[in-house]
């Protein structure tokens, strides 16, 4: 499907223009700390980083089985994927600025705009455009019901391990039908007159952005320092039969927990309070962190002073979790506060865990 949007795209009129807006580079671009919170937002949900799915679904595996393949083939067909998406979607946007008259730059499409903007607009200048925009959309829902399929696995998995109970027959079934129905009902809110405002409060506080970077490194933190990177390094060598690049030591060490606490901190210096770029709608700071569900349409809101205050509480119900249960952990264990320190940080590790692995018939969704 991309492809064929591909060809149609590149022979549009304009095209050409959208792609070189594309390709060059603006390095100045690189100060602003919104483009790194969208970049690291968009690298964590294309691998579902920090979101249980790819632990979940990797605990079916067999014990050997070569998951640092794995990686470096998701790694790669994911980005040029995504890379070669820019292609169509700006020849596109080409296009439309041509049409239009104007620069590339001032069409400002972003997360939905592109999907059902630029898209069926490539669509409709095809011929048998209704017979496109059937598979087009059929497509986005496959897409979106596969996606849902690992991230209802994700939790319900870690939701199992915490409950063994959950996995007996029936009663995982009536969870998960919970779990899904849950969503559902959450889904409805996206669905009202003011709709567009509640996915845009998900899309930006929920799992997505600071939220992704803190957990994140609180992961490394928990991986390198607290089990130790050389005993994870020993430990994927014992399951591939080989040692892998130590560079990737070097990332759980030193890299990946320097970079999320640096964006998070720098997105935090320059926080600013969202907006609705289609009607120029300003959100305010109190709809941020309480969430809206039902919003008049207005083109622009002045809200007081007073109103710009706990704009993360969406995003905080999650993130508190992590320092929450560690400060739970370390007021109910016994002995001093170095005792309490050294024996938390330490991890419970034996063989066993290395050896154990799911049965098929665990794996039920």
């Amino acid at each position: 499907m991309l492809f064929i949007l591909f060809i149609r795209g590149v022979t549009l009129p304009g095209a050409a223009d959208g792609i070189l807006y594309y390709v060059y580079p603006d390095f100045s671009r690189l100060a602003d700390s919104k483009v790194w919170m969208d970049a690291g937002t968009q690298i964590f949900f294309s691998y579902a980083i920090c979101t249980s799915t790819i632990v979940a679904m990797g605990s079916y595996n067999r014990f050997h089985h070569n998951c640092y393949r794995d990686c470096l083939i998701l790694c790669s067909v994911n980005s040029l994927t995504s890379f070669f998406a820019g292609f169509v979607i700006f020849s596109v946007l080409g296009f439309m600025a041509h049409e239009q008259g104007v620069d590339v730059r001032d069409l400002a499409l972003d997360g939905p705009g592109l999907t059902f903007i630029v898209y069926p607009k490539a669509i409709a200048q095809m011929p048998l455009a209704p017979l496109w925009a059937i598979l087009f959309f059929a497509m986005l829902v496959v897409l979106g019901i596969d996606s849902e399929f690992v991230g209802v696995e994700g939790f319900v998995t870690a939701i199992s391990d915490i409950y063994p109970k959950l996995r007996q027959k029936y009663i995982r079934e009536s969870f998960i039908a919970a779990v899904c129905f849950s969503y559902f009902l959450i889904g409805l809110l996206m669905v009202t007159n003011g709709g567009m405002f509640v996915f845009q409060l998900f899309d930006n506080y929920s799992a997505s952005g600071a939220t992704l970077l803190w957990f994140c490194f609180f992961e490394c933190v928990a991986v390198a320092y607290v089990y130790g990177a050389d005993r994870f390094y020993d430990d994927i060598e014992k399951m591939l039969g080989y040692r892998i690049n130590p560079w990737c030591k070097w990332c759980w060490k030193y890299i990946s927990p320097v970079v999320c606490a640096g964006i998070f901190f720098f997105s935090l210096a320059t926080w600013a309070p969202m907006e609705y770029s289609d009607i120029n709608y300003v959100f305010p700071a109190w709809s941020e962190g309480l969430g809206k569900v039902f919003l008049p349409y207005h083109s622009f809101v002045l809200y007081p002073r007073f109103s710009m205050s706990s704009g993360w509480m969406m995003a905080l119900a999650s993130m508190l979790c992590v320092p929450g249960y560690i400060l739970i952990k370390l007021f109910t264990t016994k002995g001093s506060l170095k005792e309490r320190l050294v024996f938390l940080a330490r991890p419970q590790y034996n063989d066993r865990h290395l050896r154990r692995q799911r049965t098929a018939t665990d794996h039920v969704t």
